[in-house]
């Protein structure tokens, strides 16, 4: 009870505690880049939400760039990472900040691509008439056609590791590296960082779901749980999904975190955008009949994505050779 009913409070006493956490800068380190490297990841992760509609008349600003100011202003973050790490003056921060610039820049590549594919559906950078185009569920971008069911998919990950959540926190593996570019930091400072960091898991939650679901389209029909309600019901579950995987998946190595990206979600980004070009050739127009054909193929598809899975996951790992195995092996 010492910090309210069920620990509700504990949030709100761990911010109180930190701002009475003493105030450390390194001796050695840049005290000037040391300072200001906080405030402008937390003013950059908090700036995205500036054109996120959160309802029909709920918006800071109505950019007709909207998406690509997004892309713009979420890029600065790993300026503020990289100063962070240099201006430490430690060897921990500094491959911190190494591996997330080289994480956040590589992921940035299919985000980019997969948002691509959703402009080239709906025709607009706005993210006000992106969904407006997606009134009820089954006209939801994710669902319009196979690509960008697939675009979803890799668009949500690659947000993952974005936002270095587990399994694709190598930025901060405590494991490794103490806690990543954050290390020398204290007191508020520290906090800035982590309050950024869930500001931005809440963020591309919020994209996604004005992307691929609809926005502030109600969940069932265009009025029921519409409006704020459910954006922030569609946003919850995506950081809840965050949540899971990172109690049920173990962190990748840097090689795997990498090859995911360039070996698999890029050239998988580019069929999505070939496939979504030749979907407009033949219907340039939405329909009930394209809507039909492209929730059949997705169908289709998880079946036989479920089965090839099934049939691999059942054959079980193969077993370690035997002893007269390992010597005939040895002798040839």
């Amino acid at each position: 009870m010492r910090v309210g009913p069920h620990g509700i409070l504990q949030t709100l006493a761990d911010g109180v505690k930190l701002i009475f956490k003493e105030d450390h800068i390194p001796r050695e380190g840049d005290k000037f880049l040391f300072v200001v490297s906080p405030y402008i990841i937390f003013a950059c992760s908090f700036a995205v939400f500036a054109a996120i509609p959160f309802g029909r008349s709920i918006l800071v600003s109505e950019l007709n760039i909207g998406i690509f100011y997004i892309m713009a202003i979420s890029s600065v973050i790993v300026m503020g990472v990289i100063m962070a790490g240099w201006a430490s003056n430690s060897k921990w921060s500094l491959l911190g900040a190494m591996r997330s610039a080289a994480q956040i820049v590589s992921y940035e590549i299919p985000i980019g691509l997969g948002i691509l594919s959703v402009v080239m559906l709906a025709q607009t950078l706005n993210m006000q008439e992106i969904v407006k185009g997606q009134d009820g569920i089954a006209n939801w971008l994710i669902f319009r056609t196979p690509f960008t069911f697939i675009a979803f998919f890799v668009f949500f990950i690659s947000s993952i590791a974005e936002v270095n959540r587990t399994p694709f926190d190598l930025p901060e593996a405590e494991s490794e590296l103490v806690a990543g570019f954050h290390t020398e930091y204290s007191g508020m400072r520290f906090a800035l960082f982590f309050i950024a960091e869930y500001a931005n898991m809440f963020a591309v939650s919020a994209i996604a779901s004005t992307l691929f679901l609809g926005g502030w389209h109600g969940i069932v029909t265009p009025i029921t749980l519409g409006g704020l309600l459910g954006v922030v019901i569609k946003t919850l579950f995506l950081v809840f999904v965050m949540m899971w995987i990172r109690w049920t998946l173990p962190r990748l190595r840097v090689d795997q975190l990498m090859n995911l990206c360039w070996k698999y979600f890029i050239p998988i980004s580019f069929f999505n955008i070939l496939g979504v070009g030749i979907w407009g050739l033949i219907f340039p127009k939405d329909s009930r009949l394209s809507i039909i054909i492209s929730i059949a193929a997705i169908i289709l598809g998880l079946i036989f994505t479920f089965g090839v899975l099934g049939k691999s996951l059942s054959k079980g790992p193969k077993p370690p050779p035997s002893s007269a195995e390992r010597r005939v092996s040895a002798t040839t």
